[in-house]
């Protein structure tokens, strides 16, 4: 399937940044619903830029984080860095080109449509039990 990447290079780089996601994500998620939440922001907020700075990096000048073409891993991308975003409002790791990668996939033809779309929910992001964002805005 063309959404894994198409070379070796590229199925690795897939591979790499599936796994780096998916940590980023979990991490967020255990935080989000910790009812240590109050007491664990701060050293998650503290690791965050590290994080953000190695994605940074990994993207580095490409249109997509594994070349010229999309693939399933930028849509995960998309949405941990999109709710990171919500999460530290101005946050300075996603501007540069991790935002500019946010405004290329929410220009994406369909993704622009269908965030214009009434059907599109920008929160919940996660259920009422969480400690952030678990309510309609």
């Amino acid at each position: 399937h063309p959404t894994v990447g198409e070379t070796e290079e590229e199925i690795v780089r897939v591979d790499v940044l599936e796994n780096q996601i998916m940590d980023l994500r979990m991490s967020f998620i255990r935080l989000c619903y910790s009812p240590d939440f109050e007491k664990l922001k701060p050293e998650f907020l503290e690791q965050l830029p590290g994080k953000l700075r190695e994605l940074s990096r990994f993207l580095g000048s490409r249109t997509w984080f594994v070349g010229e073409k999309l693939t399933f891993v930028d849509f995960s991308a998309y949405d941990v860095l999109d709710q990171l975003g919500m999460f530290v409002p101005g946050c300075p790791e996603l501007q540069g080109n991790l935002g500019q990668f946010l405004q290329r996939f929410e220009a994406l033809e369909k993704i622009s449509a269908y965030m214009r779309s009434g059907r599109f929910l920008k929160t919940p992001v996660f259920w009422p039990t969480a400690h952030w964002s678990n309510t309609k805005e």
